[in-house]
């Protein structure tokens, strides 16, 4: 579809590119699209189906699947239903193979290195809760890291007698050997893994997490990274990285269906964690040892590939650049207001769809409540970890002007009009 013809189109349809909001549009496949053309992500947002009655900048929670992939989804319930027992018993495990060894070429690992699961939580709680800990190891982690993980550490401090040392991420640090030093200095002779955020989930800061895994690993330190909020974000290589263990939500920013996850294990390491559950055949020497869940929703499985197509097909990079430019549209505009905290560093590579802003006259509860009631902007307010205000994490359908009435609202409410 070239410009002419797409224009032609939106004005049957009944909006303008660049319109606030899109409630008449019929989704246009990604084979349609003209990726040379300059109204590319006007095309782009036209595969989404958008709800009117507000706009949404807390895609960190759940990326919605544009039409086209949820339509393959409901596809793939309507088959396992029709199938039902006999595809439970005799394709359902190759196809998550399958599903699985596309994931591990998305992220660059090996496929016996990766495998689905539901959730970042349960990727981490599985190496966590299986690590061989011994009386009195130590664990490293950071304030900033997700609650639900640092409760798991919580729980194997009772359970196994570990030590958790906490340490603060610097906000806005002045280079990557300040984060570095950071977690070295948290080290001791009995620090035996470190858990590191790729992204922090409520500041959108990206770690240098090459060069903490390289230091971790020079003291004998293995090393696993929450990604939650990184496949399908940024792109990058997990083998370069030089991790241990990783973790991922494939529901956020791949915009895979609700409950799909990775866990991504260096290979010859996963021998060393026990099962969390028992798996059909004790002792198996590969990484499904650690995968069994019993029966569960295998649609989402199929319809991962589908998720990977469409990001591949708009291209990784490409988002990338557009995610890390709309944070940037907003947050240099309203960056050095006075009584507005920009709560995510300033430099490029620091940061990409994500980004945190507070108010000095407000607290975060009531600045989402006054987006939501007064500008019906849909966020979440963080207020903890030494982090105030609200999280503001924009999709590829986010459009400029939205992002113009996001930034004349910070404006109003800190008295910057």
């Amino acid at each position: 579809m070239n410009k002419r013809s797409f224009i032609k189109a939106l004005a049957l349809l009944g909006f303008s590119t660049g319109s606030i909001i899109n409630t008449k549009a019929s989704p246009i496949s990604i084979n349609d699209m003209d990726f040379s053309s300059p109204d590319i992500w006007d095309q782009i947002r036209a595969s989404y189906k958008l709800k009117p009655d507000y706009i949404n900048l807390e895609n960190g929670y759940y990326c919605f699947l544009p039409e086209e992939t949820l339509e393959k989804y409901i596809q793939h319930l309507r088959d396992v239903n029709y199938h039902a027992s006999s595809y439970m018993r005799t394709v359902q495990w190759d196809n998550k193979a399958k599903s699985a060894a596309k994931v591990a070429e998305l992220v660059g690992a090996s496929p016996e290195e990766v495998v689905l699961t539901r959730n970042t939580t349960e990727s981490i709680d599985l190496i966590i809760s299986g690590y061989p800990w011994k009386k009195g190891d130590e664990a490293i982690v950071s304030n900033q890291d997700y609650g639900s993980l640092l409760n798991m550490f919580e729980l194997a401090e009772r359970r196994y007698g570990i030590k958790v040392k906490k340490i603060d991420i610097p906000m806005h640090p002045e280079n990557d050997e300040e984060i570095v030093a950071t977690y070295e200095n948290a080290i001791t002779a009995k620090t035996k893994l470190m858990m590191v955020p790729h992204i922090v989930n409520i500041t959108g800061h990206i770690l240098p997490v090459k060069k903490i895994a390289d230091m971790a690993h020079s003291h004998g330190v293995e090393i696993m990274l929450d990604g939650a909020h990184a496949v399908g974000h940024f792109d990058f290589n997990i083998s370069e990285l030089d991790c241990d263990y990783y973790g991922s939500s494939l529901h956020k920013w791949l915009s895979v269906p609700l409950g799909c996850g990775m866990l991504y294990v260096k290979k010859g390491k996963s021998n060393q964690i026990r099962p969390l559950l028992a798996p059909y055949e004790l002792d198996q020497k590969t990484l499904l040892n650690l995968n069994h869940t019993g029966t569960h929703a295998v649609s989402t499985d199929l319809a991962v590939i589908d998720a990977i197509d469409f990001q591949q097909k708009m291209g990784n990079k490409r988002k990338e650049e557009r995610l890390r430019y709309i944070q940037k549209y907003w947050s240099d505009q309203v960056r050095d207001l006075p009584g507005v905290n920009v709560n995510t560093p300033i430099e490029p590579q620091r940061s990409c769809g994500i980004a945190n802003v507070g108010l000095d006259a407000v607290n975060p509860g009531d600045m989402a409540k006054i987006l939501m009631d007064k500008y019906k902007i849909y966020t979440v307010g963080i207020n903890g970890a030494g982090v105030k205000g609200c999280r503001i994490s924009p999709n590829v359908y986010t459009s400029e002007k939205e992002m113009d009435q996001f930034v004349k609202a910070i404006k109003e409410m800190s008295g910057n009009a």
